[in-house]
């Protein structure tokens, strides 16, 4: 398949990019650093996909996602699946006292990531169908003391990404919304991980499943689906007692 990846450099992303270039995709990488893209590039080819390029986007600039998903095109021909790893984080207390980080979390999490997938939309879409695989977060399924701003952001994109699903499943777009609880990522660390967090690369094994499947949300790690069933059904009057 050709795979477009926005957040293949690190994380999740980089362990999903490496999945897809063992069994041999085309990879075509988005990111708004250069040398990372390049050292992307070149690790993946190593791994089996001996067709890698890249180009800069930068998901807090808009203007550069038009550039970069032209450069996707004519280098794939087509794009059978988008993938969007790439986004912002910082625990509760930080965001409440950096203003200016939590703006540009919120933009990167929400605005510019919806926007992203509009335009990648647009294209699948006029390629006559593919897949659209956004991580959101476990953090927007039910409002939480610990996530009240990064679970906001995340709310906003996986309502988004289920009423794309609703709107284009029969035209063709597959979305697939993954939802990560804990994982133990860059983005994670200096936080003390609860008994069930995940690996980057167990992750993913389920996300990549999840899009041959057509899966239109996956939790994971795949526990993370009962605990939350668990979190939602819990009275309001619970939820601001506890701290999880």
């Amino acid at each position: 398949m050709n795979i477009v990846m926005l957040g293949a450099t690190r994380g999740m992303g980089r362990a999903l990019s490496r999945l897809f270039a063992a069994r041999g995709d085309r990879l075509f990488l988005l990111g708004n650093i250069a040398e990372d893209l390049q050292q992307s590039v070149v690790d993946l080819q190593t791994r089996g996909s001996t067709e890698v390029a890249s180009a800069p986007c930068d998901l807090l600039d808009a203007d550069t996602f038009r550039p970069a998903l032209e450069a996707a095109e004519r280098a794939l021909g087509r794009m059978d699946v988008v993938v969007v790893s790439a986004g912002l984080f910082a625990p509760q207390e930080q965001l409440e006292e950096d203003y200016a980080f939590t703006a540009r979390m919120l933009q990167a999490n929400f605005t510019n990531t919806v926007l992203f997938c509009e335009q990648a939309r647009e294209r699948i879409l006029a390629a006559g169908g593919g897949t659209l695989c956004v991580f959101s977060s476990v953090a927007g399924d039910r409002g939480r003391k610990p996530v009240v701003l990064y679970g906001a952001s995340k709310a906003g994109l996986s309502h988004y990404l289920e009423s794309l699903d609703h709107r284009y499943r029969q035209e063709g777009l597959v979305t697939v919304c993954v939802k990560p609880g804990f994982v133990k990522t860059t983005m994670t660390a200096g936080l003390k991980p609860p008994p069930f967090a995940g690996e980057p690369e167990a992750v993913a094994e389920d996300v990549l499943r999840a899009i041959d499947r057509g899966s239109p949300v996956v939790y994971v790690p795949p526990v993370w689906s009962q605990i939350m069933r668990v979190i939602r059904a819990l009275p309001r009057a619970v939820m601001r007692k506890v701290n999880f």
